[in-house]
């Protein structure tokens, strides 16, 4: 399994996708350090910053990226075939592929998340975040993961859960966002470190439950369906 993942990590890292990680934590960074330096109140910036950029955008878009990367383009180009071929159980190629992706996708929003929360408010909020995105990372990248063995389309599939479930249907329609992950991070972070910045909308044992779901629901279905795939890179 560690040489799966030690060669997920060095295709990750070795592509231009990897530059897309970049501009959205820099981003971030930059507009909370524009709003400290101007003496802009935390209250008038914190919540459009950390929420509407920082959770809601930064979070699950680098997930999506990293997600549907470690073996999305490895189904479309039928390199999966290669992997297929080795002696490995489809259980630890599943494994290492989320291990890596999870890790690279929370410490590249829990970082730029830590900072916005020190600069809006404490050291507490920001570890509060970074702890709550890595959760979150840990989730969305399980179901992006298993988007990429489902559908040719992964990024778009997974576009429209961030931009029309979350984020369009999550602010209408409460009952959806029992299942929005944005919610539950924010649900994590909001209890770990109270502060009006942030609000809950899901209680605390939904987003446990459901963070449970999303994770390893989706790693159970991810291997299940990897098992279903042939030879020739596609399913029986």
């Amino acid at each position: 399994m560690s040489t799966v993942a030690y060669i997920t990590a060095r295709g990750l890292f070795g592509r231009r996708r990897v530059l897309l990680l970049l501009p959205l934590p820099l981003l971030l960074i930059g507009l909370a350090l524009i709003c400290e330096s101007n003496d802009v109140s935390p209250l008038d910036w914190g919540q459009p910053v950390i929420v509407g950029l920082g959770l809601a955008v930064v979070l699950p878009v680098i997930a999506l990226i990293v997600g549907t990367g470690v073996l999305g383009s490895e189904v479309d180009d039928g390199t999966i075939v290669h992997i297929l071929t080795k002696p490995l159980p489809r259980r630890d190629i599943i494994l290492a592929k989320l291990m890596v992706a999870a890790g690279v996708s929370a410490v590249t929003a829990a970082v730029p998340l830590f900072v916005a929360g020190v600069l809006a408010d404490s050291a507490r909020l920001g570890l509060a975040l970074a702890a709550a995105a890595a959760i979150g990372a840990l989730a969305y990248t399980a179901l992006f993961l298993l988007l990429s063995l489902l559908t040719r389309r992964p990024v778009l599939f997974g576009l429209a859960y961030i931009l029309v479930w979350e984020g369009l249907l999550g602010n209408l329609v409460s009952g959806t966002r029992s299942f929005s992950i944005e919610q539950y991070v924010i649900t994590f972070a909001d209890r770990i470190a109270p502060t009006d910045l942030l609000t809950g909308q899901v209680s605390v044992p939904v987003s446990i439950v459901m963070s449970a779901i999303f994770a390893l629901g989706g790693t159970l279905y991810a291997i299940n369906r990897l098992g279903s795939f042939s030879m020739a890179g596609e399913t029986s």
